[in-house]
C-alpha cells in the first residue's frame, strides 16, 4: 500500500500546478493521482497479506530467530570433539631466607642465605579428545535439538498461516454480516413505511405500525453492532500484517467449497504422525535416550592427546653468588588417560534419573500421537459437518427468499398481515448470517485439518486464495 503522505504531497503539487500547463499535462497528473489514490485502497488477497505477516509478525520472527540460534548451539557442541589450543604465560617471584650451620667451616658459625628469583614462563598447550563418549552424546543431542528447533519453526509458520487466514476471513464475515444487517434494515424500513400508509388510510391498526417500528429499531441496533465488529476485525488484521486500512478481497461468486478437503478420515489420521508436535515428541525421546548414554559414559575412561611447547626464563640472586639468568625451552607430547573410580554414587543416580526421564519422554510421545490423531478426527468431522450445513443453509436461503416473496404478495392482496412479512424478512436475514458464518467456518476448518495432520504448507494458502476474487 502507498503511504498516505505520498498522496498528500502529490495533491499539494497538483494544487500548485501553474496555469500554463497544457491540458495533456494536467490530465496526466490527474491520472497519476487517481492511480495513487486507488493503490491506497486496493483490495489485497490472502497470499499478499500472508507474505506481509511473515515480515512483520513478532511471534513468528521470534520463533525464526530462536531456530537460527540453535544452529550456533549445535556448532558449539561440535567443538567438544575438536582440538583446543591455549596460550599460557606466568611470572613468579620467589624469595627464600634461610639459616644453615656452616659445616665446612666451624669458625663461620651459622650462614644466612638470602635468595631472590623470578621465573617467567610462556608457551602453547594443545589438547585433542580421542575417546569421550559423554561429549559424543552431547553432540548428538545438539543435532537433535536442531531438529526440534526446525519443528518449532514449522509450528510457528502453521500458526501464522492459520492466524492470517482467520483474521482475513473474519473481516469478510463481518462485512457480510454488516451488508445483511443493512439490507434487512432497508427492507424493514420499507415495511414500516407501508404500515404507516396503511394506518393513515385506515386499513391497519397502530399495532402493525408499532411492531414494524420495533423491528426497524432492532435492525438499526444490529447494524451498529455489525459496524463496530467490522471495525474491530479490520484493526486486528491490520495489526497482524503491519499495514493500515487493509481491505481483503471478497469470496468469488458463486462460492464452491466441495473440494477443500478430499479423502477419507483415516487418510488424514495416518498423516498426523508428521505433525510438528509429534515430531518434537519423537526427537524428545531420542534426546532422552542420548541423555542415558551420556550419564553411563561418566563411568568410562576418557583419552586425550596433549602437547605443549614453551620457554622458561629464571633470574636468580642470592647472598653468595652474583645474579644469574637461566633461559630454557621445554616441549612435551603424550596421551592423557582419565579413569573414573568413585564419585559418591552421583553417576549411578544420574543414570537412574535419565532412565525415568526417558520413560517420561516415551509417554509424552504416546500422548502427542493420540492428541493429534484425535484433533485430526475432530477437524475432519467438523469439516464434513460444515460442508453439509452450508448446503442446508443454501437451500434454506432459497426457501426463505421464496417465502418472503409469497408473504409480501399475500400482504398486498390482503391474505397476510404485516407481522407475517416482518417474520419472513427476519428469517431471511438470520438464515443469510448463518450461511455466511458456515462458509467461513468450513474454509477455516479445512485449514485447521491440515494443521492438525501436519500437512499444512504455503500451497494450501494458494488454493484458498483461489476462492477469493483477484
Amino acid at each position: 500500500m502507498m503511504p498516505l503522505h505520498t498522496t498528500s504531497s502529490a495533491q499539494a503539487c497538483a494544487a500548485s500546478t501553474p496555469s500554463r500547463w497544457t491540458p495533456l499535462a494536467r490530465a496526466a497528473t490527474m491520472v497519476i493521482l487517481g492511480a495513487m489514490g486507488a493503490q491506497t485502497v486496493q483490495a489485497e488477497n490472502l497470499m499478499d497479506l500472508y507474505q506481509a505477516a511473515r515480515q512483520y509478525d513478532a511471534s513468528y520472527l521470534s520463533a525464526k530467530a530462536q531456530a537460527e540460534s540453535v544452529e550456533f548451539q549445535a556448532a558449539q557442541a561440535h567443538a567438544l570433539l575438536r582440538p583446543s589450543v591455549n596460550l599460557q604465560a606466568s611470572v613468579t617471584r620467589n624469595r627464600l631466607d634461610s639459616s644453615i650451620p656452616a659445616t665446612t667451616s666451624p669458625l663461620l658459625g651459622t650462614v644466612n642465605y638470602d635468595t631472590l628469583s623470578t621465573v617467567g614462563k610462556v608457551g602453547i598447550a594443545a589438547r585433542q579428545p580421542l575417546l569421550n563418549l559423554a561429549n559424543s552424546a552431547k553432540v548428538d543431542q545438539a543435532e537433535q535439538a536442531l531438529e526440534v528447533a526446525q519443528a518449532d519453526l514449522k509450528q510457528a509458520e502453521d500458526d501464522l498461516a492459520v492466524r492470517v487466514a482467520q483474521a482475513y476471513f473474519d473481516v469478510l464475515s463481518a462485512q457480510d454480516v454488516l451488508n445483511t444487517a443493512q439490507a434487512n434494515k432497508k427492507a424493514l424500513a420499507e415495511q414500516l413505511a407501508a404500515a404507516k400508509r396503511s394506518f393513515d388510510v385506515g386499513n391497519a391498526t397502530i399495532t402493525d405500525t408499532r411492531e414494524a417500528q420495533a423491528r426497524h429499531d432492532l435492525a438499526s441496533a444490529q447494524e451498529i453492532a455489525a459496524t463496530n465488529d467490522l471495525r474491530v476485525k479490520r484493526i486486528a488484521l491490520d495489526q497482524l500484517v503491519g499495514r493500515t486500512d487493509v481491505k481483503p478481497n471478497p469470496l468469488r461468486t458463486p462460492v464452491t467449497l466441495d473440494t477443500l478437503a478430499p479423502g477419507q478420515m483415516d487418510d488424514w489420521v495416518s498423516q498426523s504422525v508428521n505433525a510438528p508436535l509429534v515430531r518434537k515428541a519423537e526427537i524428545g525421546l531420542k534426546i532422552a535416550q542420548l541423555e542415558v548414554d551420556k550419564a553411563r559414559a561418566n563411568h568410562l575412561p576418557t583419552l586425550d592427546a596433549v602437547a605443549s611447547a614453551g620457554r622458561t626464563q629464571v633470574d636468580s640472586n642470592n647472598s653468595y653468588t652474583k645474579s644469574s639468568s637461566a633461559p630454557g625451552n621445554a616441549g612435551s607430547i603424550g596421551l592423557e588417560l582419565n579413569v573414573p573410580l568413585y564419585a559418591g554414587n552421583a553417576i549411578q543416580n544420574k543414570v537412574r534419573e535419565a532412565l525415568r526421564l526417558q520413560e517420561k519422554s516415551g509417554n509424552d510421545l504416546d500422548n502427542a500421537r493420540r492428541s493429534m490423531s484425535l484433533a485430526t478426527r475432530q477437524a475432519f468431522s467438523g469439516l464434513q459437518s460444515g460442508l453439509a450445513q452450508v448446503k442446508a443453509y443454501e437451500a434454506a436461503e432459497a426457501s426463505a427468499k421464496l417465502a418472503l416473496e409469497a408473504t409480501q404478495l399475500g400482504y398486498k392482496v390482503g391474505v397476510r398481515i404485516n407481522k407475517d412479512v416482518l417474520d419472513a424478512q427476519t428469517m431471511l436475514a438470520s438464515t443469510q448470517k448463518d450461511l455466511f458464518k458456515a462458509r467461513y467456518d468450513v474454509i477455516m476448518a479445512s485449514l485447521k485439518l491440515r494443521q492438525a495432520s501436519g500437512t499444512l504448507k504455503a500451497d494450501d494458502l494458494v488454493e484458498l486464495n483461489k476462492l477469493v476474487a483477484q
